[in-house]
């Protein structure tokens, strides 16, 4: 623990991620920036052209003592190897998602970090969207009686980004890109319940090497199901939740938290007049009447980024527990993992959660 004093912050990689960075650190009470290093020196350029300290190399920034927390921006398949450099320097450490490529790594850094007695964490930051957050509360206040399935999903019309998100040695596609975030949300959501099946399917229409997008069905023990998508070649945008429970449903359309939430005020009325459905009539889909009805807005739910920074300076600190641990990040690599297995099995495959 560096307790008393402010945290110095080193910062490798200064792509669009690492810039966020190193941004928020600077806003946060108790952090001090010291500084970066890029491999692409005219990152480095940059960063001093911001005011940041570049160093030469990474092994200077490991070097430096006033440096007690390493946070790593890097390509995906950089994680590790930077990771564990870092912690054998005797820094603690915070990397970007995915955390590692598979299961495998993962458990090499963690092990790495026990031996060195240092905090390593990731850096799951949608934790504190808004949506997400809407979408928690609904379900943790009991708003729609029991939750028996939960919609999550994100869509793009551009295609994979033609960097190293497009290249599968470097821990490119979607999975791993936007999907460890929803899937992250998606288990801290059932935090408490046991994953037993999961079914997934992977789509390649915009890149030949990595999928460009998936969904999957997943079952809890519970009963809950929940189903995930990510998309990046949809033109017509569904839901960015969609929550069904007992006694009525929530919708969130966007990150703006656009959405309502409708309840039935009438069990007891339960009869309806047909209504025509294309070529017949239906009295089993026919709409519920008003009164029988009531309509809610979303209780929107307010959240600061930087509360994941403030998380890790108060543990370093010894104040607080942290909040991305290591049993959370081995559940959702699995899960990803059984996502890859599903699809190129075509086939459920039981989760031991």
């Amino acid at each position: 623990m560096v307790k008393g004093k402010n945290i110095g912050v080193g910062v490798i990689g200064y792509g669009g991620m690492g810039s966020w960075h190193t941004k928020k650190i600077q806003e946060i009470k108790g952090a001090e920036l010291i500084g970066i290093y890029d491999i692409l020196e005219e990152r480095c350029k940059l960063s001093e052209k911001n005011g940041i300290h570049a160093f030469c190399s990474r092994e200077e920034l490991l070097a430096d003592d006033r440096i007690d927390l390493v946070t790593v921006a890097t390509p995906n398949d950089f994680h590790k190897e930077i990771v564990i450099a870092a912690l054998e320097a005797g820094k603690n450490v915070i990397s970007e998602k995915p955390v590692a490529m598979n299961s495998i790594e993962l458990e090499e850094m963690i092990a790495a970090a026990k031996k060195a007695g240092k905090l390593f964490t990731v850096h799951q930051n949608r934790r504190w969207d808004e949506d997400y957050l809407t979408a928690k509360k609904i379900i943790d206040d009991n708003m729609l009686g029991r939750v028996y399935n939960i919609e999550s999903r994100v869509q793009g019309d551009r295609g994979v980004p033609g960097d190293w998100r497009n290249r599968k040695a470097q821990g490119g596609g979607m999975v791993l890109d936007w999907g460890v975030h929803l899937l992250d949300q998606l288990l801290m959501l059932k935090e408490k319940q046991k994953l037993i099946s999961v079914y997934a399917q992977l789509t390649f229409i915009t890149s030949d090497e990595v999928d460009d997008g998936f969904k999957t069905m997943l079952k809890f023990d519970d009963g809950t199901t929940a189903y995930v998508e990510v998309t990046t070649s949809n033109f017509v945008k569904l839901p960015r939740w969609y929550i069904l429970g007992e006694n009525g449903s929530a919708l969130i359309e966007d990150w703006g938290l656009k959405g309502k939430i409708i309840k039935v005020s009438d069990w007891e009325n339960r009869d309806a007049v047909p209504v025509l459905a294309g070529a017949g009539l239906t009295k089993t889909m026919a709409p519920r009447t008003d009164d029988t009805i009531k309509k809610f807005k979303l209780p929107k739910v307010k959240s600061d980024w930087g509360a994941y920074y403030e998380n890790v300076i108060a543990v370093l600190n010894g104040k607080e527990e942290i909040l991305v641990t290591h049993e959370q990040l081995r559940r959702s690599t699995k899960l990803m993992e059984a996502i890859f297995e599903s699809d190129a099995s075509n086939s459920v495959i039981k989760f031991e959660d």
